[in-house]
């Protein structure tokens, strides 16, 4: 994988935080995870670019809390009603 350096400005305060050890790869996880969360990229895509399968990107972000499917209880339960609905057929 061909790399780049990119320079952030951050405030000096958060600087103990941003430099605690994360590894490189969740870090470069979270950078994309802004893409992943507004559907410009895929879990797949984003985890492809990372060097990383789609379970082990999935798995990285709900260690830190990023849910995989982002809907209201509302949403689910009417996947819930459609999936059934084309099982049974």
């Amino acid at each position: 994988m061909v790399m780049t350096n990119i320079e952030i400005k951050i405030p000096e305060t958060i600087r103990q935080y941003v430099l605690d050890g994360t590894t490189e790869k969740v870090r470069n996880a979270m950078l994309l995870y802004p893409s992943v969360a507004n559907d410009i990229i895929s879990h797949g895509k984003a985890a492809e670019l990372l060097g990383l399968s789609k379970m082990e990107l999935i798995q990285m972000y709900g260690k830190l809390g990023l849910p995989y499917l982002d809907m209201s209880d509302k949403e689910f339960e009417e996947e819930v009603r459609t999936v059934k609905r084309l099982v049974e057929k």
